[in-house]
């Protein structure tokens, strides 16, 4: 699928992932298998913003004939920008706007300096990352609307890990070593 200019978006400095599953596609309830993950991007990021609303009345254009040759009403379709304060009971959800970029081929994953990162543990869930994303129409066993293409990701800086889950140093403390040949 060619990637339109106007659908689509490079998010703000600001923005953090969260439910990254970047690395490995994951099958979410039993789908394809698709790397994707939760975009969250502060509501004071107006620019942000403004793109994906534009990216997104852009790809309601483009589709047109996905919904039968006639523009549709924006309620009456799945639109990919959701609110946080409203439908995510999470912290890092508040005072954020989100949506879910999925793609089925694995992000170019970059450093500041678009240098690649390998190591995995660099962008993770809570991390702070641009992100391309694409927007385009779909209309599929009923459900009609816009969908969020996964591009890449360009890692910004660290954040608090989302996910709850501890590190090893908060599991463990650190053991002597015993001089194995006594």
């Amino acid at each position: 699928m060619a990637t339109s200019r106007r659908t689509q978006v490079i998010t703000g400095m600001n923005t953090r992932l969260s439910y990254a599953h970047v690395w490995e596609p994951v099958s979410v309830n039993g789908g394809a298998e698709k790397y994707s993950v939760s975009v969250l991007i502060p509501k004071d990021d107006k620019e942000t913003i403004e793109a994906v609303e534009k990216a997104i009345d852009a790809a309601i254009e483009e589709g047109i004939s996905k919904f039968g040759g006639k523009k549709p009403n924006k309620a009456a379709i799945k639109i990919p920008l959701r609110d946080g304060d409203i439908e995510r009971d999470d912290e890092a959800y508040k005072n954020h706007y989100f949506l879910n970029a999925n793609s089925t081929s694995a992000p170019q994953i970059v450093d500041k300096a678009v240098k690649p990162i390998l190591d995995r543990g660099e962008v993770y869930s809570g991390c702070y990352a641009r992100v391309s994303l694409n927007f385009y129409a779909f209309n599929s066993n009923g459900n009609r609307g816009i969908a969020c293409g996964l591009g890449n990701i360009q890692k910004i800086k660290d954040g608090e890990p989302l996910g709850g889950r501890p590190t090893a140093a908060d599991d463990f403390s650190s053991v002597e070593d015993e001089d194995f040949l006594e």
